[in-house]
């Protein structure tokens, strides 16, 4: 698809979605884009893939990465993440610098700031999750995070609420650079099928399960397949997506499967829902469950699902 005349003064540009775990980056994203491109969850450390969804405005246009949460790693998969979190930085125009306003600056933002600090790119600091807390509460977060660094801008937001959203756009589409579109106006991410589907997969299975469960779930698209059309049946034919949801140990795939199989049947009704809306057809879910060994240090492994 060709991009279409623009004018001079038209603006686009990469922004990185940056902060600790659990900092409202992904739902931000969604927020912004206007539709679900990254999963969410109370969880910590959900995002596992730099995530880019896009953002179309009048005279300008914002690609958007959701890095994974930045923090201590403790396997091969968490210092993979992080090296994530690094290429996203390098590759950018914009910093979006998360400080969620219910929770307060700790030891985790003051090492993310240090590290902003090299970074020669415009950082805008955001204060998520306005919403959560008294107004001022929000404006005592709003001075701890002047005095954190120096920032382009600090912007407070709600993305639940959808407020300071707009102001966010307008001051992100003011400080990237003048460039001709990037990608087509009917365009929202530039992600594969593949890769939303699982992230909604495994989305819909971090739902109310135990602390340990995140870090050690992945989820594998196998294959993708078309059902024949009935001859009587106008609608495109159903899809019939295999997919394997890996755990480390035995314990959690109990806990995914539930009892008598009604948490599986539950992630994949959840999920379903999400992933008819992203490809417009109807899907039939083929869920399996398998034990990966302490796959989160297993090189092959980790090659294997892509990180």
């Amino acid at each position: 698809m060709e991009i279409p005349d623009f004018p001079e003064d038209f603006r686009a540009g990469f922004v990185s979605i940056v902060g600790r775990p659990n900092v409202g980056k992904s739902t931000l994203t969604n927020a912004l884009v206007g539709r679900k491109i990254a999963i969410t969850s109370g969880r910590p450390e959900t995002t596992r893939h730099n995530i880019r969804g896009i953002v179309h405005g009048e005279g300008y246009q914002l690609v958007l990465v959701d890095t994974p949460g930045y923090h201590r790693p403790r396997t091969l998969l968490g210092k993979r993440l992080n090296d994530m979190v690094r290429e996203a930085l390098s590759e950018v125009d914009v910093v979006i610098f998360c400080l969620p306003a219910d929770q307060r600056i700790g030891p985790g933002d003051q090492f993310i700031a240090r590290e902003l600090r090299g970074i020669k790119r415009p950082i805008i600091a955001v204060a998520t999750k306005c919403d959560a807390v008294p107004r001022e509460r929000v404006m005592k977060h709003l001075l701890s995070i002047e005095k954190l660094g120096e920032w382009a801008a600090i912007v407070p937001v709600s993305s639940v609420e959808g407020k300071g959203i707009d102001h966010l756009r307008e001051v992100l589409a003011q400080t990237v650079p003048l460039s001709p579109p990037l990608y087509p106006s009917g365009d929202v991410t530039d992600e594969s099928r593949d890769t939303l589907i699982a992230e909604f997969i495994r989305e819909a299975a971090l739902e109310g399960v135990r602390d340990e469960l995140p870090h050690s779930l992945a989820v594998q698209v196998e294959e993708i397949i078309e059902r024949p059309r009935r001859e009587s049946d106008d609608r495109p034919p159903m899809l019939d997506i295999h997919v394997n949801v890996y755990v480390e140990r035995d314990s959690q795939k109990a806990i995914i499967i539930g009892r008598k199989g009604s948490r599986l049947k539950q992630i994949g009704t959840q999920a379903r829902a999400h992933i008819e809306e992203l490809l417009g057809r109807r899907v039939y879910l083929d869920l399996h469950v398998r034990t990966a060994k302490d796959w989160q240090s297993d090189p092959k492994m980790l090659g294997r699902l892509g990180f």
